[in-house]
């Protein structure tokens, strides 16, 4: 796949490479099985590892070279937030949750592992990003401001007001898609949290990282905010349209148990076209930036075009 953007991007190579630094990044920082308790550093592992695409944090990459900064140093810091990330799946494929048996083509963690192993290495994984973040040795050459930033940051975007506050209020409306009582922004809500927070987070994470004046900072949140929600709204189209074999992972689940999703609340045509118009906005929030946005300006439109 060769996507062409203002410098003729191959997005596949970029998307790859970054992809690299970021694994061998998590690979040296987290503990392997020769560490005791050697099961939970398994568990944590084989989620971690488990093929994952990387998006977020190669958006907080694409945010810092739009801007210039020094991608080697902030390597640490931004593959935390795939910490944060895959420990959220973890908790999510739970019985009590989702109750998913696949991620990625393969047994998630709890039937992997167990319930309660599945629990503790999601935990594990969360801590373990707050651990690399706060690491003096390995962000050395951050100023202190800009790490205590981006730990607010993530904070702010993985919890109660984020991340976790979607996923509590997408757990408490199941069941009632198509009902009138539910609104319109009760349905922005649950997406623009339980997924846009997070990535919203690593684009402005990226920005905190290249010093980013307050209005390419303010440009970025809104590429970060728009694609965020964009991923959300193509997620639930894939659950429609997709295949298990593509998504490595059970489809037509949210219909069966009446979650509320953009297809479900406003028609799979209609959220098509919201999910188009929510990636021209995020790549017209770019037009004051030059070709080293064109990263930036790929991924948003391969947000709404993978099939995985």
């Amino acid at each position: 796949m060769k996507l062409k953007t203002g410098s003729d991007l191959d997005l596949e190579r970029y998307l790859r490479d970054r992809r690299v630094w970021i694994d061998r990044t998590l690979e040296d920082c987290l503990p392997t099985q020769r560490f005791a308790p050697g099961r939970l550093h398994e568990a944590m592992r084989y989620s971690l590892f488990a093929g994952g695409k990387r998006i977020r944090p190669i958006l907080a990459i694409a945010a810092l070279e739009s801007i210039g900064g020094d991608v080697e140093r902030a390597l640490p810091v931004v593959s935390a937030i795939e910490l944060v990330h895959t420990y959220s799946l973890i908790h999510d494929d739970l019985p009590a949750m989702d109750n998913d048996d696949y991620r990625r083509g393969r047994l998630t963690s709890h039937k992997k592992f167990g319930e309660a192993a599945a629990i503790l290495a999601g935990d594990a994984l969360l801590t373990a990003a707050f651990s690399l973040l706060s690491d003096r040795e390995l962000n050395r050459t951050i100023p202190a401001d800009i790490l205590l930033s981006v730990l607010h940051e993530i904070g702010q975007a993985a919890g109660s007001l984020g991340m976790v506050g979607g996923q509590f209020a997408d757990m408490e409306s199941e069941g009632s898609a198509g009902s009138e009582t539910i609104s319109e922004e009760t349905l922005f809500y649950i997406h623009s949290h339980k997924t846009g927070a997070l990535i919203r987070a690593a684009v402005r994470i990226g920005a905190l990282l290249g010093k980013a004046l307050p209005d390419a900072l303010s440009s970025l949140t809104v590429y970060g905010e728009k694609v965020g929600l964009a991923f959300q709204v193509a997620d639930d189209i894939l659950d429609l349209e997709g295949t298990e074999k593509e998504t490595g992972k059970r489809v037509r689940k949210d219909g069966a148990r009446r979650k509320l999703t953009y297809p479900m609340g406003v028609g799979l045509a209609e959220s098509k076209r919201f999910a188009d118009r929510l990636i021209r906005e995020a790549q017209e929030a770019l037009s004051a930036f030059g070709p080293e946005a064109d990263p930036l300006r790929a991924i948003a439109r391969f947000v709404v075009e993978r099939k995985v």
